[in-house]
């Protein structure tokens, strides 16, 4: 067994592929108080907020790098449905984005609560409602990946839900906080490898 090093301003994950063919028999719609917002044509930098607030945490940045353009060629797609989850107070609060695009398929493309809300079941009344909404009647297929950057229940909380998984890969990629995509004081689980004032004389 070896190891293979990452440069100090790179990281790299471990990422789960996972899959379901039937919606599951025994899926349930937990209750909770918080609820789903559809977001239609959303701004881009609105887009970004709710992006930002859900998946810095987890250091989320590939849509942060995309052009206008290009993130509203996806999120302004027919066949992408984005919500808001919203609590009580009607603050955004997480994020769903199912993603339609290939047919018979959909891909739960982000979900996601703020870390508050973490450890008081609403991941599993989230988890319920990707599923539930994403099976459709043309649709044979629901397929999400995570990583190892990402909450570290996430894996577990997809297999239980009823996806299995179907591959592995390795991703490598310039840390978002060193890149100035993230701040640098988001996911402090995940160390950074060059202090600030070495980042500010590069």
């Amino acid at each position: 067994m070896s190891l293979t090093p990452v440069a100090a301003e790179q990281l790299a994950a471990v990422v789960t592929m996972l899959e379901m063919h039937a919606f599951p028999a025994d899926m349930a719609l937990p209750p909770s108080p918080l609820r789903l917002d559809r977001r239609l044509a959303i701004a881009p930098n609105e887009y970004r907020t709710l992006f930002r607030l859900v998946g810095a945490p987890w250091l989320w940045f590939s849509r942060l790098v995309m052009s206008d353009t290009d993130l509203c060629a996806i999120v302004h797609d027919d066949s992408v449905e984005l919500f808001a989850v919203v609590d009580a107070a009607n603050q955004d609060v997480g994020m769903l984005e199912l993603d339609f695009r290939t047919a018979n398929e959909c891909e739960l493309a982000f979900l996601g609560l703020v870390p508050a809300l973490a450890g008081h079941g609403h991941g599993r009344w989230l988890l319920a409602e990707a599923i539930t909404r994403a099976w459709r009647p043309d649709v044979t297929r629901v397929h999400v990946h995570t990583c190892t950057l990402d909450h570290p229940a996430a894996l577990a909380a997809y297999r239980c839900a009823g996806f299995t998984a179907i591959g592995r890969a390795i991703e490598q990629f310039a840390d978002p906080r060193l890149a100035g995509v993230l701040p640098l004081d988001c996911a402090s689980h995940i160390p950074l490898l060059r202090t600030q004032a070495a980042t500010a004389t590069r």
